[in-house]
C-alpha cells in the first residue's frame, strides 16, 4: 500500500483526551488538549489478515494488552490539531509497518580486504611483541 485513506480508518479509532503539559499557563491546567488515539487492528476491515499480522509483529511495542495500537500527540494547544497529528502519525506507522523488507544479500569481503586485515593484525602483534622487556 502506498497510501492509506484516514476516512477508512476512522471507524476503528477511539480518541481519549487528557491534560497536556508544557506551555500555556493556567489554561493548560484546565483544558484537555493531549490526544491519545487507540486503533483496533483486529476489527479493521481495511487490512488483510497477513497485513494485520505484519502490523502486530512490527508495532508490538506500541500495542496495549487488548491489542489496540496507541498513538498520542500533545504538540499543539488545540485538541483538534492534536487529533489530526495523531491520525497522521497512525498512517505513517501503518505504512512503515506494511512496507516490504528487501531481502538481505549475503556478501563477503574481497580477498584483498581479508589480506589487508590480516597484515594489519600481524603488524600490530609484532609491534606489541617488540615493546616487551625480557626479564630473564
Amino acid at each position: 500500500m502506498e497510501r492509506i485513506d484516514t476516512g477508512l480508518l476512522l471507524p476503528f479509532v477511539q480518541f481519549q483526551t487528557s491534560r497536556s503539559g508544557g506551555a500555556g499557563g493556567q489554561h493548560v491546567n484546565k483544558v484537555e488538549t493531549k490526544v491519545t488515539l487507540l486503533f483496533d487492528i483486529a476489527a479493521a476491515t481495511v487490512f488483510s489478515n497477513e497485513d494485520k499480522a505484519r502490523i502486530r509483529r512490527r508495532l508490538s511495542n506500541r500495542l496495549q494488552a487488548e491489542g489496540l495500537l496507541q498513538v498520542s500527540s500533545q504538540e499543539t494547544r488545540s485538541q483538534l490539531q492534536n487529533k489530526e497529528i495523531a491520525l497522521q502519525k497512525l498512517v505513517a506507522l501503518l505504512l512503515g509497518a506494511l512496507k516490504e523488507e528487501k531481502p538481505r544479500k549475503a556478501t563477503k569481503p574481497s580477498k584483498a580486504a581479508v589480506q589487508k586485515r590480516l597484515d594489519t593484525k600481524r603488524k600490530q602483534a609484532l609491534r606489541k611483541i617488540n615493546r616487551r622487556k625480557d626479564w630473564s
